[in-house]
Formats: structure tokens, C-alpha cells, sequence
């Protein structure tokens, strides 16, 4: 019975990742480009939206910064944790990459002068030249807030909860959010940001705001890459006061200032990863992030669930994504194919309580899918309650006239087409 138990769960959960990640023939699209004209910005800006394949869902928004270069691997990760093994680690997602235009204006909150502001001072013309648009991060922000949101709003089936990514000057975007627009968003993925920008103004504002702020349900999550050279470690870097080091000094005095602020209602998390430079340290940043933020997610169930005669697993499932919609602020349901083919597995083994509670669950949370009545209707033939089965036929067609349901309705009445 147990090896039985172990091959259909096998089945089941393999069967629901593959037809959740069929694409067209010849294809494989993972999302669209798009464009908004700022006026903010003065500028037309593209943006890359990826949406999960539903029906009549909306789904929470990420948010991600250098969006030319980390679009397709969040997408891929979101993707990946959202079906694993049907039982997910996180929500299903859009998102949306913003690329870039002028980089250092954007993601810069201040503006700063190389052969006055540097330390010590540099007047080299490439750095004269990189430096000069920089400052720009309000009107960026302004940007986000009114006018990209609103237009992902109006033109996607978007959820309350909003995340924020970016990594080194994205990630002093993401800190500049945090601190002085902390509304935006729910949760805030920060990879190795250059803390060390304009003498550090950004991280002693930031101090100040921990301390002295509240940040009741939002959520936090700092990567901080291995930026040492050879022969140094954390605690020697600490107390370096050279230039090479003034990167990872400045992040992790930011750690210490989370670390220590603990009651301001945060939920944070940072991590050092010893064996990941500036560059590779986004994917793991955002991958432990996403199972942080998102703990509360997967549904864990056992062996005694797969086997359960008393119809409390269909409870076990509403309570779980009850717990799920007051986390999340927006209502989120059991996916009615999985509750479905779970249905059908135990009708299939003459487990009939188990079986109508599931299909029940489904008839309580899409009571406008044709499927969920025709469904009912062949639990009620399988335990031969035709009149009920009739009934439940009847609704289904009531919805949409369909072959299947109108062939079974014709064979319970008797009559021939």
C-alpha cells in the first residue's frame, strides 16, 4: 500500500510541474517587452514583463532593477519555486524588468563630483564622465511609483503584495526605497550595494532610520558578496581603513545597523556567501531570499494525508491557504486542477469522503467552473446517487453547454442521442 501510496504521489506531483510547463510549439516564451513614455524621466522607457500562465489569478509583482541583466533568472527562479514538486515555495509572480538608460543617474541618490567628493579626490576624465549624471534615484523612484506601477496596474492581473530587487548600484536603489519610500513595497531583496556612495550619506541615513522608525510587515533580505583580496577575511577587513575594502566595509557596517535594531518590527535576514564575488552573487542572494520571505508557503503534507479516509485533508488545505491570504494581503486559493486530480485519486481508491470533500473544496472556491460540477457529478455516479449526480451535471451545463458533462446527463436520464 505504502509503494502504491509512493508511485501516485510521484505521478501526481510530476504531472502537475510538466502540464504547468508546456510551451507552444517551437517557442519558449517567458515574457514580453513593453514600454512606458515618462515624463518624470523625460524619456521612452522599455520594461520586460513576465506573467504566470492563469486564469482569472492575480499575482504579486517583483520588481527588478538592471532588468537587462537579471530579468530572465528571476523569472526562471519564481518559476521554478512557484511548481516545485506541487508544493510550492513561493507565489507565482510577475515580473517586471526595468533596464537601464543612464545607470548611474537612476540608481544614485546623490549627485557627487569625483574632484571634490572622492576620497582622496579623483579628476581622471573617465571618472569625471561617469559621475556626471549621477543623482538621479528621486526622480527614478518617482518613476516607479507614478508612473510604471500604476501602468502595471492598469494593464496585468496584479496582486497587492509588491517586492523590490537590485544589486550594487540597484542595490543602493533598494536602500534608498527602503529608507525614504518604505510604503512601495512589501519586501526588499538587496544584493551587495555600494553603501560606500557620497562618504557613506545614504548609510548613516539609513542607521538613523532603523533606529527610529517602524517597519511593521515589511521584510528585508541583504547578500553581501566576498569583495576581499586574498589573505583577508571579515574580521581583518573590519578594521581596514583602506580604499580596497571600503565596499564590503560599508555593507557590512549596514548588517550591523539591522542586526542591532531588532524591535522596529522588521523581518531581516542578512548573509555573508564567502564563495560568491560581486558578479555571482545575485542568484543565491535572491534564491535564499525568496525561500525567507516566503517560509510560510509550502503546504506540507504526509503519507497519513495521501491515505486519509475522514476528509481532513480538504480542511487541512482551506486552513493553509487561509494562513496564505492574511500573509499575503489578497485572497489566494488552492489550485482546482490539483484539488481535482487529488479528488479523482481518491475515488479512484473507494476513499469517498475524502474524495467529495476535495471536490467540494473546488465547488466552494470556483463555484464558476463547469469542471468542478462535472466532477461532483461523477463522484456521486461512482457511489450511485444518480439523482444527485443529475444535479450536479445540470450545473455544470447551466454554465457552459459542453460535450462531456450533456453524454454523461443523456446516459443518467436515459436518453439516446
Amino acid at each position: 500500500m505504502k509503494k502504491t501510496i509512493l508511485l501516485f504521489l510521484f505521478s501526481f506531483l510530476t504531472n502537475l510541474v510538466f502540464a504547468q510547463g508546456k510551451v507552444e510549439k517551437g517557442t519558449i516564451v517567458i515574457g514580453k517587452t513593453d514600454s512606458i513614455q515618462s515624463k518624470i524621466l523625460g524619456e521612452q522607457r522599455k520594461i520586460w514583463v513576465h506573467v504566470p500562465k492563469g486564469v482569472n489569478e492575480k499575482y504579486p509583482v517583483v520588481y527588478v532593477l538592471d532588468g537587462n541583466g537579471h530579468f530572465s533568472s528571476v523569472v526562471g527562479m519564481i518559476q521554478q519555486l512557484s511548481t516545485i514538486n506541487g508544493n510550492t515555495m513561493c507565489p507565482k509572480m510577475i515580473v517586471v524588468g526595468i533596464p537601464n538608460t543612464d545607470r548611474t543617474r537612476d540608481l544614485t541618490p546623490t549627485h557627487i563630483d569625483p574632484r571634490v567628493d572622492s576620497d582622496p579626490p579623483n579628476v581622471t576624465l573617465a571618472d569625471t564622465t561617469f559621475y556626471k549624471t549621477s543623482g538621479g534615484g528621486e526622480n527614478f523612484i518617482a518613476f516607479i511609483e507614478k508612473e510604471l506601477m500604476p501602468h502595471i496596474e492598469a494593464n496585468y492581473p496584479t496582486a497587492p503584495y509588491k517586492m523590490l530587487i537590485g544589486h550594487s548600484f540597484g542595490g543602493l536603489a533598494v536602500m534608498q526605497t527602503f529608507v525614504h519610500h518604505n510604503d512601495l513595497f512589501n519586501s526588499y531583496i538587496c544584493i551587495d550595494p555600494s553603501m560606500w556612495w557620497d562618504k557613506e550619506k545614504l548609510l548613516k541615513e539609513t542607521q538613523k532610520a532603523l533606529a527610529e522608525k517602524k517597519f511593521d510587515g515589511k521584510s528585508f533580505y541583504l547578500g553581501i558578496a566576498n569583495t576581499l583580496d586574498e589573505g583577508m577575511n571579515i574580521a581583518t577587513a573590519a578594521k581596514d581603513t583602506s580604499g580596497d575594502t571600503k565596499h564590503i566595509r560599508s555593507i557590512l557596517a549596514l548588517q550591523s545597523s539591522f542586526e542591532k535594531n531588532t524591535k522596529n518590527g522588521l523581518k531581516y535576514r542578512g548573509k555573508y556567501y564567502p564563495d560568491d564575488t560581486h558578479g555571482s552573487a545575485p542568484l543565491i542572494t535572491e534564491y535564499d531570499a525568496l525561500r525567507f520571505f516566503f517560509d510560510f508557503f509550502p503546504l506540507k503534507l504526509t503519507m497519513k494525508d495521501f491515505t486519509d479516509s475522514t476528509g481532513t485533508l480538504a480542511t487541512k488545505y482551506q486552513n493553509h491557504y487561509t494562513l496564505l491570504s492574511q500573509k499575503m494581503g489578497y485572497q489566494i486559493k488552492p489550485n482546482e486542477d490539483e484539488i481535482n486530480s487529488m479528488g479523482y485519486d481518491f475515488l479512484g481508491r473507494k476513499i469517498y469522503k475524502t474524495a467529495e470533500s476535495l471536490f467540494k473544496l473546488n465547488i466552494v472556491n470556483y463555484p464558476e467552473s463547469v469542471n468542478v460540477y462535472d466532477s461532483y457529478g461523477d463522484y456521486f455516479i461512482a457511489v450511485g446517487d444518480k439523482a444527485n449526480a443529475i444535479i450536479q451535471l445540470k450545473k455544470a451545463l447551466s454554465i457552459e453547454e459542453n460535450e462531456i458533462s450533456r453524454k454523461k446527463l443523456n446516459e443518467l436520464e436515459g436518453i439516446k442521442k
